[in-house]
């Protein structure tokens, strides 16, 4: 595809020389900075508030490793999601908007290049980005209850790392349909929910990428997820999104 090493290695460099090198990195790093201290303590809290209410006995089962990892995918879930919704709304139409998507397609980049050369960059921030969280939230958790197996921190995260693959790769399609960052992450945040809604029907938590919602948290918690239709499906929707991505992108008019 031509051009694409190119550019690829362009918005690479892009991202460590500018912002966008702290606003994602930062976000997850503070969230696993804060989420095994929050797992140990709010048992705690919440004991002492029930104290003192007069006549309200309420005791908690002491916290574990695991619940400082279901903080961490939690985390990931519920706020991770939407800051990847909000920041790539904009991934290729604000390139448009600005002028620069023509200036650089004038070059010997094809189209296809320049879609897939957005999201692989993009995907490389997100995968760094979780994956520098995930070793800081085991760290942690290892100084904070003295156990921390690597294998379920590091099952849970890889699964939520397809769900995070599978919101990019939508994300990357809304914004060449929409021309709007705030248009496609509206789309997004309803496909999200969408996503939410469909967990409570068995058939689509076993059969769809709706089950990659909650599978990071119970595989988290010791439990047994069905995965292998989640994971394919949502391998399929994510490389359709993309394809399709850079199929609308080709007769787009700058």
């Amino acid at each position: 595809m031509r051009g694409l090493r190119a550019f690829l290695a362009k918005e690479l460099l892009e991202i460590v020389r500018t912002w966008r090198i702290w606003v994602l990195p930062g976000i997850v790093l503070f969230l696993a900075l804060g989420g095994p201290p929050l797992a140990m303590l709010t048992p705690r809290l919440l004991e002492s508030f029930a104290g003192s209410q007069p006549g309200v006995v309420i005791e908690f089962p002491d916290p574990t490793y695991r619940d400082a990892y279901a903080q961490w995918v939690k985390n990931l879930t519920q706020i991770v999601v939407f800051a990847i919704v909000i920041m790539f709304g904009g991934l290729v139409n604000g390139e448009v908007r600005a002028g620069t998507a023509a200036l650089v397609l004038t070059k010997p980049l094809a189209r296809p290049a320049f879609v897939l050369a957005k999201f692989a960059a993009a995907l490389a921030l997100l995968v760094g980005s979780v994956a520098l969280g995930a070793a800081l939230t085991w760290g942690l958790t290892l100084a904070v209850f003295g156990q921390a197996p690597v294998g379920e921190l590091a099952r849970a995260t890889a699964l939520w790392l397809a769900l995070g693959t599978l919101l990019l790769a939508l994300m990357t399609l809304l914004s060449v349909l929409l021309r709007s960052q705030a248009a496609a992450a509206g789309v997004g945040l309803a496909v999200y929910f969408l996503l939410v809604i469909l967990t409570v029907w068995e058939p689509a938590v076993r059969h769809t990428p709706a089950g990659l919602l909650a599978a990071p948290a119970q595989l988290a918690a010791g439990g047994a997820p069905p995965l292998a239709w989640p994971l394919a499906t949502g391998a399929l929707v994510s490389a359709a999104a993309v394809l399709a991505a850079m199929a609308a992108f080709r007769h787009q008019e700058l």
